[in-house]
């Protein structure tokens, strides 16, 4: 069971907000951010870091997080504006917009890592949040979850990238395809140095 949350909660403190996002590493795709507030008394086993669960264990999380939240918003990041903001820069706004977003006001908010300001609220970013706080690790697998299908749907339009197994991750395969068909526009995060390398090698190739 994540704990931490409740060393929070106090008279004035009764909605805790976890954020977290999906998404940071991969070569295309957009990152996926999530915001949530569990419920106080809310507790269950499957709620736990993103990635220590299986796709099964994920998908069955992500209905029960769904259907006992007091409140949670999802955003999507594109990856052409991951390479006009960068990543780190990114993964913020989106953050910030899903915290926005929300109908019900929380009184604190607590981030996998990330520091930043709320007008009005304290942020307290903890190192590997998603280990520590179920309202971060809940946030994990609604960013994850989203993330994969959003991936899945890609790989119908373009299944000869493979990312229905890669995710958008520079694997053997992935690289192999971006080198055999190029980057897929506005998809591929072309500020990422893999992709800029294949785009540079294709260019020169196309030169000689």
């Amino acid at each position: 069971m994540l704990e931490l949350d409740n060393s929070y909660y106090s008279e004035e403190i009764c909605y805790i907000v976890g954020t977290d996002e999906a998404g940071r590493g991969p070569l295309c795709g957009p990152v996926v951010v999530a915001a949530c507030i569990l419920p106080k008394s809310f507790n269950n086993e499957l709620i736990n870091d993103s990635k220590k669960l299986s796709k099964k264990a994920r998908e069955k999380a992500f209905n029960l997080i769904v259907e006992n939240a007091i409140d949670y918003q999802i955003e999507v990041v594109s990856a052409g504006i991951i390479d006009k903001i960068n990543i780190y820069e990114a993964s913020k706004l989106g953050m910030k917009k899903a915290l926005e977003h929300l109908r019900i006001k929380p009184n604190l908010i607590l981030t996998d890592c990330m520091p930043f300001e709320m007008e009005g609220i304290e942020v307290i970013p903890l190192v590997k949040g998603d280990a520590k706080s179920k309202n971060i690790a809940a946030s994990s697998i609604l960013a994850k979850v989203t993330r994969d299908r959003i991936m899945n749907f890609y790989d119908l339009l373009y299944p000869e990238y493979d990312l229905k197994n890669n995710k958008g991750y520079g694997t053997k395969k992935h690289m192999q395809a971006i080198k055999k068909f190029g980057v897929i526009e506005d998809f591929h995060r072309l500020s990422y140095a893999p992709c800029q390398k294949v785009q540079l090698n294709l260019f020169e190739t196309e030169s000689d």
